[in-house]
């Protein structure tokens, strides 16, 4: 995926997947109270695992494109 708007889709979607894997990781650890994830140490898992994911998905989308050279 070289296109710029394949890039900034990646980019885009992983720095969301860092946001919301980061509220959840915070309600499963207690710090942000109002939910039924509160607390819950699933919810601590789950939003690790998507920060994760975004964060793979935001450097997928910085990586440089490889150059059209064979390497040998």
């Amino acid at each position: 995926m070289n296109s710029s708007v394949g890039r900034i889709a990646l980019i885009t979607i992983g720095v969301i997947a860092v946001i919301i894997g980061g509220v959840f990781a915070g309600q499963g650890m207690n710090l942000i109270p109002g939910s039924f994830m509160t607390g819950n140490r699933m919810w601590l898992s789950i939003g690790l695992i998507v920060v994760v994911v975004g964060i793979i998905l935001v450097v997928l989308g910085l990586r440089r494109p490889r150059t059209g050279r064979p390497s040998k």
